[in-house]
């Protein structure tokens, strides 16, 4: 699932896990959150509601993680890495696609994140349909722009 990240007018795009803690954040969309930097590697701010417990726990992490603390709820982007493993368990939401860097900035950040349009989804799908057997004449999707386009 495909999700963006606002902050200072910059759409940073990131992809969550399918995981439930994964859906259970995506439930929480969209949402308006203040992050504040943490040791020079993570930006972290509340969540509004209770996450379940994660399948998985690790110690270990990525920049461009996207993490929420078991003990938070704290939603944590990591844009630096120090070397150091990460104290307490935390699950992995999803990763930052590209521009984790952005996470880095001083001050408070102000994020909007919510679930991305389903305008790229559509576009993937006419892709495919245009490659299958049949091509356009098969297609059966929600918004057929490329079929559309060829037959004009």
């Amino acid at each position: 699932m495909k999700i963006h990240l606002t902050l200072d007018g910059r759409v940073v795009p990131a992809t969550l896990a399918d995981s439930d803690a994964a859906h259970a954040f995506a439930a929480m969309l969209p949402l308006a959150i203040t992050l504040h930097g943490l040791f020079g590697r993570e930006t972290f701010g509340p969540l509004p509601g209770v996450m379940p417990l994660a399948e998985l726990r690790t110690q270990t992490y990525e920049v461009g993680d996207i993490v929420c603390w078991s003990a938070g709820p704290d939603l944590a982007i990591l844009h630096a890495q120090d070397g150091q493993a990460l104290s307490g368990g935390f699950h992995v939401l999803g990763r930052i696609d590209t521009g984790a860097e952005a996470f880095g900035a001083r001050g408070p950040l102000d994020v909007r994140i919510e679930l991305a349009d389903d305008e790229e989804d559509e576009d993937e799908d006419d892709e495919r349909a245009a490659a299958l057997p049949g091509g356009c004449d098969a297609y059966r999707g929600r918004k057929p722009s490329i079929c559309a386009a060829r037959a004009s």
